[in-house]
Formats: C-alpha cells, sequence, structure tokens
C-alpha cells in the first residue's frame, strides 16, 4: 500500500496513511469530493495502468455507516458494507432477493448504503457472493468487512 499512498501524496493529499492492505486510505484535502474522485482515479490509473474506480468518504460518512449497521455482531458470520455508486444498493438488493440464502443470510439497505451479513465460509459460495463478481459490477461498488470500518475509524 506504499506505493498507493506515494501516489496520493503525489496528488497533493495530506497526512496519508493506509488501512489494511485493502485499498483503504485515509487522507486530508480541502478539496471536495468530484474534484478529489477525478485526480486520485487520473492519477491511480496512470501509475498503476488500469482504470480505477475510487468512492470516497468523508469521516462523518464513515462513522455514521458505522453505526447504521442493522446487524449485531455475531461469532461466526461475517458482516459486509457496501459502498456504491448511487441506486446501486437497490440492484443490489435485487439480486440478493433472487438469489438463494443460506441460513443465516441477510440483507438490509439503511440510508442508501446495503449491508450484507453472511454465515462465515459461505461469503464466496454463496449466490448471492457469486454475482458480485460479474464485471457489470466491477465499476458499481466496492465492499468492505464492517470490521475494516471500525479500524478506520480507530485510526481517525
Amino acid at each position: 500500500m506504499a506505493e498507493v499512498c506515494t501516489v496520493f501524496k503525489n496528488a497533493g493529499m495530506q497526512n496519508v496513511i493506509s488501512v489494511l492492505a485493502s485499498g483503504n486510505i485515509i487522507f486530508e484535502s480541502e478539496k471536495n469530493v468530484s474534484e478529489l474522485k477525478k485526480i486520485l482515479e487520473e492519477k491511480m490509473s496512470e501509475a498503476f495502468d488500469y482504470e480505477a474506480f475510487l468512492f470516497i468518504k468523508n469521516d462523518s460518512e464513515i462513522n455514521l455507516i458505522l453505526e447504521n449497521s442493522p446487524f449485531e455482531k455475531e461469532e461466526n458470520v461475517h458482516h459486509y458494507v457496501f459502498i456504491a455508486s448511487p441506486e446501486t444498493e437497490r440492484i443490489l438488493m435485487e439480486e440478493f432477493e433472487k438469489s438463494e440464502k443460506s441460513e443465516n443470510e441477510k440483507a438490509e439497505i439503511v440510508q442508501n448504503i446495503f449491508y450484507w451479513k453472511v454465515p462465515k465460509g459461505n461469503t464466496l459460495d454463496s449466490a448471492f457472493g457469486k454475482i458480485l463478481g460479474r464485471k457489470n459490477m466491477k465499476d458499481k461498488f466496492t465492499s468492505r468487512n464492517i470490521n475494516t470500518f471500525e479500524k478506520i475509524v480507530h485510526k481517525f
């Protein structure tokens, strides 16, 4: 993640740090979200020779996403949060509702954020998990385990 942080720093971001190795970057900037998205996607695309799609959230939004999680922690369940382009949460819910579900697998939308819980060990094998890998969804969302959001909040 050091290379990604370098790209962000070279693009003018301040106090850049990474959280885990999953593309979560915390930084400061005076620019608005649309400016940041344009600048950072361009710089990431140039640096890594792929079409970058970034989802940018501020600290208040991240805290709210964590606070709004509709699911209680459970020992044998993963909780995922999907940050998505507008209306993608509805598409995700439609796909989830059509898919075969395992016991204790649920999904909810809270304030335009899609939350999914799935028993540990079933994430990639679940019918819904397989839908998530479709190429037509690639630039529409990113997902993180709720634990990642907790780690991000602790870094603020």
